[in-house]
């Protein structure tokens, strides 16, 4: 297993990953709204963050992108997940950072729980403009 930053011949298998894994824990949301976001993701967001990818089982099962301390994306393949992957990419960025922030929708409630086991706490709820979805906005501090 590796953690290493990703090549841009690889953004069409991370934007995979992030459109199924999407789709997979936002069922509450349309999914014309995901395809609408796939050209961003591949073109803007995913360029302009520090992406990492885990590499493991013949292939990248995930990946991390921070924006400064902002946790913008953590998708781990829906087949790869419960294997602790995602705790692994979480806890990559928390040993080069003393604060994470990042928003979580609140229906997803598996991410909720996966992040509060990981230290986070919720510091305020906001509306999601696009989607109309209420969400949290979650903080961990190496401090804590």
């Amino acid at each position: 297993m590796k953690i290493r930053k990703y090549h841009p011949d690889e953004l069409d298998r991370l934007v995979e990953i992030w459109y199924e894994g999407s789709l997979y824990a936002h069922g509450f949301i349309m999914q014309s709204y995901w395809d609408s976001q796939r050209k961003a993701m591949k073109e803007t967001y995913l360029p302009m963050a520090e992406t990492r990818v885990l590499h493991a089982e013949g292939g990248i099962v995930g990946f991390i992108s921070m924006v400064d301390n902002y946790l913008a994306a953590l998708f781990v393949h829906v087949k790869y997940q419960d294997k602790g992957y995602g705790k692994k990419l979480l806890q990559f960025v928390k040993e080069q950072r003393k604060q994470i922030q990042l928003k979580v929708y609140q229906k997803n409630e598996q991410a909720i729980r996966f992040y509060r086991k990981n230290g986070f706490q919720i510091q305020a709820e906001q509306l999601d403009e696009p989607t109309g979805e209420k969400e949290y906005v979650m903080e961990w501090n190496s401090g804590n």
